[in-house]
């Protein structure tokens, strides 16, 4: 199913589907999309990020999460290597230098180990309030910020294109911030899709894509040399049927 106008509608409307399609990942990943000890949760996260994770770490587990053991980063653990078979996506871009990261909060889907119920990743699915203004922008960036300097993998689905506070898309805003470099968002294709593995240096994932064109699975690291693709077309996809028959003819795109 192609992506949707969603510049059509309310905030309010795309806040609904929003929460739909976080219900569906949750679903996909939990039910046989994440390897064996990974799950997922959609959550509201607020404050800073690190005393969030801290007291998760502290308060799931009897060890202290700087004494809880690696995790699991085999082929059989049902995640794909990296150097085996790299994401395919449209363009990988590797950081040459660290950011200063900070604090936001943000709505998302969080990716969890079972050992210590420790964080490893996080889906963020952008919104109109995201890009209402420089200060909700902001917001975003930092948090984003703050995710890959935690060490936690991260991918962004923005399905809005670029405004006057972002006008190279959220991946250019993130990836100037990464690199100290302008990355230029394709013109007919204004929306964006970016995975990013926090190693160092951060290495980015990125599908431009656009209103009219279906959804492509997307890497989501678990490790910083293993990956799963996330099924969000068809998640996408079960999230629309739920959506009111009144709104659908509103953002559905042409023909």
């Amino acid at each position: 199913m192609p992506v949707h106008d969603w510049t059509r509608v309310m905030a309010g409307t795309f806040h609904a589907f929003h929460n739909a399609w976080i219900t569906h990942l949750q679903e996909a990943l939990n039910s046989g999309g994440l390897p064996e000890g990974y799950y997922a949760l959609g959550e509201q996260l607020s404050g800073d990020i690190g005393p969030d994770v801290l007291t998760l770490q502290a308060g799931l587990s009897e060890a202290p999460a700087s004494e809880l053991p690696p995790l699991p980063a085999s082929d059989d653990q049902g995640m794909i290597a990296v150097a085996k078979h790299p994401p395919k996506v449209s363009l990988a871009q590797e950081a040459t230098r660290d950011a200063a990261f900070y604090i936001a909060k943000r709505r998302t889907l969080v990716i969890y180990h079972s050992t210590g119920d420790r964080i490893v990743a996080l889906v963020e699915i952008v919104s109109p309030g995201n890009k209402h203004s420089r200060h909700t922008i902001d917001a975003f960036l930092t948090k984003s910020m703050s995710t890959l300097d935690a060490g936690y993998h991260l991918l962004v689905i923005d399905l809005f294109p670029p405004a006057r506070h972002d006008p190279n898309g959220i991946h250019g805003l993130i990836w100037e911030h990464l690199n100290d470099e302008v990355w230029q968002q394709p013109p007919d294709r204004p929306l964006g899709l970016a995975a990013y593995c926090a190693k160092i240096p951060v290495v980015a994932y990125v599908e431009p894509t656009a209103v009219g064109i279906p959804l492509t699975p997307m890497p989501l690291f678990l490790t910083p040399t293993h990956y799963i693709n996330v099924p969000l077309e068809e998640t996408y996809m079960l999230a629309w049927r739920g959506m009111p028959e009144r709104w659908r003819h509103v953002v559905e795109p042409p023909i």
